[in-house]
């Protein structure tokens, strides 16, 4: 089963959503370029709209849908993510949102789950920390390269793809849930077992 059909009969508010998001195509980016800029600087928008356009409408990854989340505020997208294959997190599908800040692609979006997880680069109200939104340039603690972090040449594909490669592979040395990452070491058993409620909860179906 696709995720689109996950979506729709798991979360059908959030794929009726997804459907209706903005379709990047020539009559939508002229629209939004003639909205007055008291609504957003035209600078901004440009970019935005050369980053975006093509990448997750024509072209989607497997296992991700995203999208603006209405015409109004198309700086705010909701995604939702299918669990990796062959984790604990498979069959899951797990909604987020990101949030683009005005001078987007300089700086990083920022991304929250807005189901409960238990992870260890999951912050506990759902925060992602991941070296990819973290702020271009050095690591002041030095646990990152500079060309692990943010630079305006990433993409918003690639944002999803580290999030889904980060829920198959947890970063536990470097971890936003203290709590998830010693249990992800040290009773990897009991880690799954939590994984495998969270998701069912995001199938709607009862844990045993």
């Amino acid at each position: 089963m696709d995720i689109k059909t996950f979506a729709e009969k798991y979360h059908p508010n959030k794929a009726q959503t997804s459907h209706n998001s903005i379709i990047w195509n020539d009559q939508t980016v002229s629209h939004f370029r003639n909205i007055p800029r008291r609504r957003q600087k035209q600078s901004s928008l440009d970019r935005f709209l050369v980053k975006v356009k093509p990448e997750l409408t024509l072209n989607p990854p497997e296992g991700i849908i995203a999208g603006p989340t209405n015409e109004e505020n198309f700086f705010e997208w909701e995604a939702l993510i299918m669990g990796p294959e062959g984790t604990c997190f498979e069959c899951g599908v797990f909604p987020a949102k990101l949030i683009f800040p005005p001078d987007y692609p300089l700086s990083p979006p920022k991304m929250q789950f807005t189901c409960e997880m238990f992870h260890p680069n999951i912050y506990s109200d759902g925060r992602v920390c991941i070296s990819i939104l973290h702020a271009p340039g050095d690591d002041p603690m030095g646990y990152e390269t500079s060309a692990e972090r943010w630079s305006p040449v990433q993409s918003v594909e690639k944002i999803l793809l580290s999030v889904v490669s980060m829920l198959a592979e947890p970063n536990d040395e470097s971890s936003a849930n203290v709590d998830a990452a010693k249990m992800w070491r040290d009773d990897r058993e009991q880690f799954n077992k939590i994984a495998e409620r969270l998701v069912r909860k995001t199938l709607n179906l009862p844990y045993p």
